[in-house]
């Protein structure tokens, strides 16, 4: 008997030692309406490229990632707060944005456009330089960069927060505002949906989008860099930008 004990003894050490430990989960912070790189569909679920993107990232480098949706002007206090564990929705990286948290390296560039009625005659210059409505959503670059340039150059437009895109895309459509500050993508996200809207230029040099992670998590950031550089080298990267970019 006691042979016999010693043997299920070792049985059960060894099935023990065969389990793989748990991946580890992490928590990626998305802005809930910022189509198409990360937002909630109809069915409740977070998607976008950004969602899609670090799936298969969290796939390939071996761990899990739950995604969070968040609003934009405290998603960055969540992560300094340990609230979430990554910031992966379209971020711009910034000096400002970079001095408080760790950015992965560049995936995406993008535009900074202005956005007006489809029968709108105005011009970029015209809504910079006149009193008029002028969208944007708050806690973003765009944010950030007009009203510095507003002050600096005392400028006359409006200001107008808002908490997404869409929701600036529906006042202006309303006749609420004149024009909206955004990027490129959603922008064209608006178009792509058969809003009466148009891109009529840019008015800011372009940005760059990174992860965001908190500085001393470069465990995390090792892992999504090299996630990157996978994804990029596979032709998945290539479907992703055809299914959300196109």
């Amino acid at each position: 008997m006691k042979r016999l004990s010693l043997s299920l003894a070792a049985l059960a050490l060894a099935l023990c030692c065969a389990v793989p430990a748990a991946a580890k989960t992490y928590i990626n912070g998305i802005d809930a309406n910022y189509p198409p790189f990360a937002y909630v569909g109809e069915d409740g679920k977070p998607s976008g490229f950004d969602v899609d993107a670090m799936n298969w990232i969290a796939n390939a480098m071996g761990f899990e990632v739950q995604h969070q949706p968040m609003d934009w002007d405290g998603i960055i206090p969540a992560l300094l707060g340990k609230k979430i564990d990554m910031i992966c929705s379209g971020m711009s990286i910034s000096p400002e944005r970079a001095a408080a948290v760790a950015f992965s390296e560049p995936y995406f560039t993008i535009a900074k456009v202005i956005l007006t009625g489809k029968d709108s005659t105005l011009t970029v210059n015209e809504v910079m330089q006149g009193k008029y409505r002028l969208g944007v959503q708050r806690g973003t670059n765009e944010h950030e960069y007009l009203e510095t340039k507003k002050a600096e150059e005392k400028l006359a437009f409006d200001l107008r927060f808002y908490d997404s895109s869409p929701m600036a895309v529906e006042d202006l459509l309303n006749g609420r505002i004149d024009a909206i500050a955004l990027d490129s993508a959603p922008a064209n996200d608006a178009i792509n949906k058969g809003k009466a809207v148009k891109i009529v230029g840019t008015f800011a040099p372009d940005d760059v989008f990174g992860v965001a992670v908190n500085k001393d998590d470069t465990e995390l950031l090792e892992l999504i860099n090299e996630g990157y550089r996978k994804l990029m080298a596979n032709p998945y990267w290539v479907e992703l930008q055809n299914k959300y970019l196109k």
